[in-house]
């Protein structure tokens, strides 16, 4: 039953997003956090339903890079999928972190070149039996990213007020 301002019952019409502890980061910002760490979760579809999974990667190029199974779930789920990925870091007890997500196309490493780049990036994928040259590439089209809480680096929070 939506209530006397129009909001449903557990739909949440607006969120505060200008407030100075939420940071928008710009898709450099987004790119350059995304490749400071080595993990990350891969969002696809798996039998109709939406799946996660935590893999490590690599950013070549712009584009994400994981290793896995050719034969596994990950590599037939995503093939010419659009997928998301999202990777953050979080210091709990300082109460900061960021989250960078980006939607794209993921799409199979196939040509032979590309695949012998790709292994000299030293991406070893995490699954046991995966010592293979099996890649998935995805290529973001989509950049999204927000720092939040606590002192912000140089150019940070004071840099935006007016």
């Amino acid at each position: 039953m939506p209530s006397p301002d129009g909001a449903a019952a557990g739909i949440l019409l607006g969120m505060d997003t200008d407030s100075l502890a939420l940071e928008h980061l710009s898709p450099e910002e987004c790119v350059q956090l995304m490749g400071s760490v080595p993990v990350g979760r891969i969002v696809y579809t798996r039998q109709a339903l939406p799946a996660v999974e935590l893999v490590n990667f690599a950013l070549v190029d712009g584009d994400i890079v994981i290793r896995t199974n050719a034969e596994g779930k990950l590599a037939a789920a995503t093939r010419g999928a659009v997928v998301a990925f999202e990777a953050d870091a979080v210091d709990l007890e300082g109460q900061v972190g960021w989250s960078v997500a980006i939607v794209g196309q993921a799409r199979a490493v196939t040509d032979g070149e590309e695949i012998r780049d790709l292994e000299r990036v030293a991406l070893k994928s995490w699954v046991p039996g995966t010592a293979g040259g099996h890649f998935i590439r995805i290529s973001p089209t989509i950049v999204n990213g927000r720092r939040v809480g606590g002192p912000q680096p140089t150019g940070g929070r004071d840099a935006h007020r007016q």
